[in-house]
């Protein structure tokens, strides 16, 4: 590692994905890849969520907020406590889709609720709502390399805060005809708990800029998951802290990766 590196520790991690239900779930499977095996990406209800904002909210929305639950259980963390970083390549393709085909036709009437849900900082509105949360929210999107991005954002606000961040990745499938030009499989969506370093409990991590190549996953089922959708390049690092031993690898930031120093469990 070379340059300035931050030094952060994560004390939970939360991940929704093919094959992939919850970090209890997901752990044993990615210390042995060959275990994996491909399933729709199922999301649940997020819990935390009243209601009437369960009922707008999309399928982005829904996986960001389960992993991001899933991260503040697993580190006892009150969910209002932590500032958060939510970031994704190309946020609700959904909803995009909807309010081009809206402006496409003779009525051109554009849903309230889709309009609300278009914008970028839509999960991180959501989940302020649901956690009722007043801490700093900070909304990325840096195309495929958005999980490096939305890492060294989070590792940098833990570092010069002295307090826990949230990260959120998530990225979810386009409909036709856009999928045809970004043809992302299935939903995928992780959080970790950023902690300033020392934390019993909790993985070291660092963090410094690299131009060395990406590391690939252990399998060639879960690196082609890594390669088609651009949350999922979070995946070695996932297998790292499942593996809970000392290594250091490479996100793939499209080009402006991160080499990573993961610490086994303190």
């Amino acid at each position: 590692m070379s340059g300035t590196t931050l030094q952060v520790a994560i004390a939970g991690v939360g991940v929704l994905g093919p094959g992939l239900s919850d970090w209890a779930q997901a752990a044993p499977m990615l210390r042995t890849p060959s275990d994996w095996s491909s399933a729709r990406t199922a999301v649940p209800v997020p819990q935390r969520l009243p209601s009437t904002e369960r009922r707008r909210a999309g399928i982005g929305v829904k996986a960001a907020l389960v992993v991001a639950d899933q991260a503040c259980a697993m580190a006892g963390l009150a969910a209002d406590a932590a500032t958060t970083v939510f970031t994704s390549a190309s946020g609700d393709p959904e909803t995009c889709h909807a309010l081009c085909e809206a402006l496409a036709s003779p009525e051109r009437l554009v849903s309230p609720t889709r309009f609300t849900n278009s914008v970028h900082n839509a999960p991180a509105g959501y989940w302020h709502i649901a956690a009722q949360s007043r801490c700093a929210s900070t909304s990325l999107a840096a195309y495929d390399a958005s999980v490096c991005a939305g890492l060294l954002e989070a590792a940098a606000q833990c570092v010069s805060s002295h307090a826990p961040v949230l990260l959120v990745a998530c990225d979810i499938p386009y409909p036709a005809p856009l999928h045809a030009l970004r043809p992302l499989p299935d939903v995928f969506a992780f959080a970790l708990l950023l902690v300033p370093p020392g934390r019993r409990g909790a993985w070291p991590l660092a963090v410094a800029g690299t131009r060395a190549g990406p590391t690939r996953c252990a399998s060639a089922g879960l690196d082609a998951l890594r390669s088609a959708i651009p949350a999922a390049r979070g995946l070695p690092l996932l297998e790292a802290l499942a593996r809970d031993e000392a290594c250091e690898l490479v996100l793939d930031g499209d080009g402006q990766h991160l080499a990573l120093q993961v610490g086994a469990r303190a």
